[in-house]
């Protein structure tokens, strides 16, 4: 009788799930709670302005604004290297992944704008 339940629990907790997972995903939800999510989300919604620093190594570098989105999307915040309370903007030092991971950026995000700073290659 218990293992009955327990059957009919699992089968029904699955099928609910699955059923979230995809209303969610039509809804175009992110689940941003982690602290780099968080942050990387909060320089992402920004209006981006890149520094002449900035363009001119992604000029010599043949790095593009896409492999910058990328690297907003999906990078390491490293925030021994960042001074997330400075004030009146924080700034940030934040890592690629995968292909990217010798490409890091210097973000200043202020209240209505995040400037890339510098473009670091390694």
């Amino acid at each position: 009788m218990l293992l009955k339940r327990i059957g009919y629990f699992l089968v029904g907790v699955s099928i609910s799930s699955i059923g979230v997972y995809f209303f969610w995903q039509k809804k175009n939800t992110s689940f941003d709670y982690g602290m780099d999510a968080r942050t990387l989300k909060t320089i992402r919604i920004r209006e981006r302005i890149f520094s002449n620093e900035a363009k001119m190594v992604m000029n010599s570098s043949k790095i593009d604004s896409l492999k910058i989105e990328r690297i907003l999307n999906f990078g390491d915040v490293d925030f021994g290297k960042s001074q997330q309370r400075k004030k009146p903007c924080a700034e940030y030092y934040i890592t690629g992944k995968k292909e990217l991971k010798n490409v890091s950026l210097y973000v200043i995000r202020c209240d209505y704008t995040a400037t890339i700073k510098s473009i670091f290659l390694e």
